[in-house]
């Protein structure tokens, strides 16, 4: 009879996995666990899929096992990016914990409108998963008897593709690999997003940009920042003149700019150096303004 269904066990593990997530993600001590990595993959790679395909695909015999797995994965994919070009055109930007919060609430919000969809039908026609039948029934078609050779090899191989899948991501989960030191340097319009960005001015009056410097350098850094334009330095605060960073500390910080000169297609330069060179910049960023004289 529909109606009566209680909440299917596949979408309240989806949600599980979700909060705990959230748990390890959010949390100061569990962040630095490699469960976090374990847990963001298919927070990433799976789930925001699997709920959308379970809302389109309520009932049974509409998706073969893997092809709801597999469709599952290409949806993700897509979803992900999608929520990150939404965020870039809002004050969060595109940063680790509002695409936690909006994939986490996406996910959840999905996984109830499912559930209401499974509902309308009989609970022997409505979706559901048995996790042990599942795993069986995989197995089985990847590796059920064939009906010609070719057939055989191919389930072979997808058997083996999926095992390397696995493999390669528990390894790249559980075995520990330090990255690479670099900083990130960039720059915000005044409304914090990537675009936007002050370029028609007046001479003598002022825009506005965020400087942003994250340190990923394994060790705290003393940087040295210059704004030129066509090359000639123009004045900057002290804290954002010299700057120093522990290891994964963020610097978010406006800063005004002044133009003194006027012209066209000038170049506006933002100028990181490090601790061990002075001279030669570490990293640099550029805009390119239209300054027009005094009204």
């Amino acid at each position: 009879m529909a109606g009566n269904q209680k909440f299917p066990s596949d979408l309240l593990f989806v949600v599980g996995l979700v909060i705990l997530t959230d748990i390890f993600v959010l949390t100061p001590v569990l962040n630095e666990s490699f469960i976090r990595t374990v847990l963001g993959l298919p927070m990433i790679l799976f789930l925001p899929g699997y709920s959308l395909v379970s809302l389109l695909f309520p009932t049974k015999n509409t998706l073969e096992g893997i092809e709801r797995a597999a469709l599952s994965v290409g949806t993700s994919v897509a979803i992900v990016p999608l929520m990150g070009l939404v965020l870039n055109n809002t004050s969060f930007g595109i940063r680790e914990i509002p695409l936690l919060v909006s994939l986490s609430v996406l996910i959840v919000l999905v996984c109830a409108a499912a559930y209401v969809r499974r509902k309308q039908f009989p609970e022997e026609k409505a979706f559901e998963i048995s996790f042990k039948a599942s795993a069986r029934n995989m197995l089985i078609e990847i590796m059920g008897k064939p009906e010609s050779t070719t057939e055989k090899a191919l389930r072979v191989i997808m058997a083996v593709s999926i095992l390397a899948l696995a493999g390669s991501i528990a390894y790249v989960a559980l075995l520990p690999h330090e990255q690479e030191p670099f900083t990130e340097f960039y720059i915000l319009g005044s409304d914090g997003t990537a675009e936007n960005y002050t370029t028609e001015y007046v001479q003598g009056e002022s825009g506005t940009v965020i400087i942003g410097i994250i340190n990923h350098e394994h060790s705290t850094v003393d940087y040295t920042m210059d704004v030129r334009l066509e090359n000639k330095s123009l004045p900057l605060p002290e804290t954002l003149k010299h700057i120093q960073l522990e290891d994964n500390m963020t610097l978010e910080k406006p800063l005004e700019i002044t133009p003194t000169v006027k012209g066209n297609n000038m170049e506006l330069q933002f100028l990181l150096f490090n601790e061990t060179e002075k001279n030669v910049p570490y990293r640099d960023l550029h805009l390119w303004i239209n300054v027009a004289g005094e009204a």
